[in-house]
Parts: structure tokens; sequence; C-alpha cells
């Protein structure tokens, strides 16, 4: 009994040593890695994204110092927003919570309803506290508090035709860890601005069956004996996929592998959102061929929180997003040519 004890010690000791000796060296590579962005990738950005030693280090995982600065010049501001532009809708934001806290109604100038906007504005309160409750920065009282209900209710000014969308606020929470005030609003306003973006937020039915049908695709592709087992259950996309898509997998995912996602989403467009999606099936696969429709979609809901980056990382690697000869862009533009007017209504998360 001494002996066995003795003998786990050990191995505990070992295993110890081994992910100690792991961690260092993560770190050495990311300081490594840190020097390379900073001096070399940065200043000649536009020269060196593209290049093969970029994407590679890039699918690598972001240093945290420079993630922020890569994920803003990677997502881009087509919409040229200013600080200056983001001040003016803040303060439009703050007049409008002070009308309402003080005669509960507004004058509607701009073709929303009043009761949207009070609802939208009370889903942020809502969703706020339900953001990373973990971390207690985004709860009131915390540091992040209002930097997160000031970006939320400044893009509900800015864009009333959106409005505020639950899943929104795990967005800008992670750009709001990586990027000053001003700035995180500015990518959080380009980026819902991509097309896959806006087709979700807008709960756009045509475009998401298009993704839908686009990942079904590379899904029988990939997974064969899977997707199979998904269409017995008459198990859709859209049952999982909504809620990845929606909060970039922030939600799902614990917080340091979401952001090695986003790393190589804002490399690679909305095409590595749903690589992922069918990372996270591949993984998951033997236990999920077990499962029946319930099971499966409380599963897929709340994803293992042991879930690992090599592992996951190894699995969307392994992801072909070919199909034949046609990559995702060209499946995506020829697949609604398929989709005829009475599929509209077929997934059943959409009819709500």
């Amino acid at each position: 009994m001494v002996a066995e004890a003795k003998k786990r010690e050990i191995k505990e000791a070992h295993k110890r040593k081994r992910i100690m000796k792991e961690r260092f060296k993560q770190e050495e590579n990311i300081a490594s890695a840190m020097v390379i962005w900073i001096n070399e990738i940065l200043p000649n950005w536009e020269v060196m994204r593209s290049t093969r030693r970029v994407r590679e280090l890039w699918w690598q995982g972001l240093p945290p110092s420079v993630r922020g600065k890569v994920w803003s010049l990677a997502v881009g501001n087509e919409l040229n927003i200013t600080p200056e532009l983001y001040e003016i809708f803040l303060s439009r934001a703050k007049e409008r919570w002070k009308s309402f806290s003080e005669t509960g109604s507004e004058n509607d100038t701009e073709g929303v309803s009043i009761a949207d906007r009070e609802a939208s504005l009370e889903l942020i309160k809502l969703d706020i506290s339900r953001t990373f409750p973990s971390l207690y920065i985004f709860q009131k009282g915390g540091p992040y508090h209002d930097v997160l209900h000031s970006i939320l209710g400044a893009y509900t000014c800015y864009r009333p035709d959106v409005g505020y969308v639950q899943g929104m606020s795990f967005i800008a929470a992670v750009l709001i860890l990586n990027l000053e005030e001003a700035d995180a609003f500015i990518a959080f306003a380009n980026l819902l601005n991509k097309p896959c973006q806006l087709a979700f937020f807008r709960v756009d039915h045509s475009m998401m069956l298009k993704y839908f049908a686009t990942f079904e695709v590379f899904f029988e592709e990939n997974l064969s004996k899977l997707f199979l087992h998904f269409k017995s259950y008459s198990l859709t996309p859209d049952i999982y996929l909504i809620d990845w898509i929606f909060t970039l997998y922030s939600k799902s995912l614990p917080l340091d592998l979401a952001c090695r996602v986003w790393d190589v989403f804002c490399r690679d467009g909305e095409e590595f959102l749903f690589r992922t999606g069918l990372g996270i099936l591949r993984l998951y696969e033997d236990i999920l061929l077990q499962m029946d429709f319930i099971h499966i979609a409380q599963f897929l809901t709340k994803l293992p929180e042991d879930i690992t980056s090599e592992k996951l990382f190894s699995c969307i690697a392994a992801i072909q997003m070919q199909n034949s000869t046609k990559k995702w862009t060209q499946v995506f533009t020829s697949v609604m040519k398929d989709i005829k007017e009475g599929d509209k209504n077929s997934s059943p998360a959409l009819k709500s």
C-alpha cells in the first residue's frame, strides 16, 4: 500500500514536471514570436501578412501583447469609423439612457419603435451580467462593466437597423480584453458588418440557410459517418451552429482557446468559423456517434470544459475545406441555386 502511494507520488511529480516543461517551452515560443511580430511583421504589415512564414506563425496563435493590433489590422475599417464618431454615438446612447430613466419614453426619431429600443437597452443590461460571469470584470462594479455597456449602447445608436442582439456582448467583451475602448468599438462595428455576422445578427433566413447548406457539404465530405448519424435524427446545423457563430465561439470554448480561434478567423475569414465547427465535431465524433438527438443537442450546446488547444487545432487542421475541386467560397456561391423556396422553413431553429 505504501509502495503504491509512493509510486503514484512519483508519477504525479513526473507529470507536474512535464507540464511545467511544456509551459516553459510555450512561454519561450510566445516571447520569440512576439519579437518577430513587433520588429518584422507589424512594421511591414501589407507586404508580409500573406506570406507563408507569417501565415504559419499566425496559425500557432498570436502573442497576447500583439493580438489586439493584429485583429484590428486584419478586420480592417471599411466603415471608416473614427474615435470621434464613437464618442458621438456614445453620447447619443447616454442621452437615450437618461431619457428612458427619467421619462420611460423617447421620441421615435430613427424609425425604430420605442418598445424595440427599450427592449434592446434592457437586454444589454441583462446580457452584460451574463457575459463571462466567472471573470467578474464585466459584472456591475467590475472594471469593464461600463466599457462593455458603452460599446453596446453606442452600437445600437450607430446601427439601429440591427440593434442589440443576444451574443453581441461576448464579441464586444473579447475585443475589450484586447483593445482600447474606441479601437474595440471600431473593430466590433466592422466585424459585425461582415456578410456572415450581418446575416446571423439580422436573422436573414435565406442567407443563414445558405451558410448551413454549405457547411453540410463539407460536413458530409469530412465526417460522412457522423453526417449520416445526424441525418438519421434530422439533426440540422442550426441546432448547434447558431450559438457558435453568434458569439464566435467565445461562449462555447474556454476564453484562451476562443481567442486562438479568433486569431485564425481574422486571418482566414468566415470559412474558418465553419472549419472550427467541423473540428469540434471531429474531436468528439466517437462520443457523438453513441448519442441520440437530445444528448447530441445537449452536448454541443455545452461543450466539455477540458477541451484543449492542441487537440482542437489538430482536428481543425485535419478538416479539408475543399469539396471535389471547389473551395468554400465556390460551394457557397453555387449552393443557393439548389435551395428551393420551400426549404426556407425546414430548419426548426429558424421557425422561431
